[in-house]
């Protein structure tokens, strides 16, 4: 933001100063005020729609994460009508899991942006002590089959969070707004603002405004690893013994 808002006001005092003595910046054609402007609205369309996509996006990956969290809780807490044996064995498998999530495989998302072999080896060791004892008594076959769906559930928010890692946005999407940008603050110019230090003011903070929202779509591209990411609050608040 900073430094859109010095590249405009330096080149705008250069031109003041290399500017002819007789030169009249009221005399801007109306053609290019009309242009700058269908500009400003035409980029500004663009920049929403790039932000409202990312923010989606965003919302999405947190979903995924709390969806995932809600699946393995479920399971811990509806294998309770097995014996103890597999019980324990079972929620050891989702504590064990959840831990590698929150302690490793998310440090792994935000510096490599993919998972970890590790914590696919983990929800298959879940899913194999699930979907393989066999139930006993019509109490726990009744609760058999909601077991294996969240099982399944929690592997498919799995995917979906490892489909949401890394950066989303195409690069010919930043190249048009980078463009846009450049095409937007050029026209600042070409309206000759140099008429006033009000007018200075404005043209610089309108620049690091821009600058400030392809920031926040560059922040909001990756879920998982930058500032305002997708956070592992879910696992931590459904498995507190993960904390420690």
């Amino acid at each position: 933001m900073l430094a859109a808002c010095s590249v405009v006001v330096i080149v705008t005092l250069l031109r003041h100063r290399r500017a002819a003595e007789d030169e009249d910046p009221s005399e801007t054609p109306d053609v290019i005020e009309y242009m700058t402007m269908w500009i400003g609205v035409v980029y500004a369309i663009v920049l929403g729609l790039a932000i409202a996509g990312v923010w989606e996006g965003r919302s999405a990956a947190q979903d995924n994460v709390r969806a995932e969290a809600v699946a393995l809780h479920e399971v811990a807490e509806r294998v309770r009508v097995y014996p103890a044996e597999i019980r324990d064995r079972i929620r050891d498998d989702v504590n064990a899991y959840v831990g590698h999530v929150v302690t490793t495989e998310w440090k792994t998302m935000a510096d490599h942006d993919r998972l970890t072999d590790e914590g696919t080896e983990l929800l298959d060791r879940l899913r194999r002590d699930v979907t393989d004892y066999e139930p006993r008594t019509d109490f726990e076959a009744q609760a058999y089959q909601p077991l294996v769906d969240q099982v399944a559930a929690a592997d498919q928010a799995r995917s979906a969070r490892a489909e949401s890692t890394g950066a989303t946005m195409p690069g010919v999407v930043w190249f048009g707004l980078v463009t846009g940008a450049v095409i937007t603050i050029g026209m600042i110019f070409a309206l000759q603002i140099r008429r006033t230090r009000r007018e200075l003011i404005l043209a610089g903070l309108f620049s690091a405004l821009i600058a400030f929202l392809l920031f926040l779509i560059w922040d909001f591209d990756a879920p998982y690893s930058r500032g305002l990411a997708a956070t592992a609050e879910p696992f931590l608040r459904l498995f507190p013994e993960v904390r420690s």
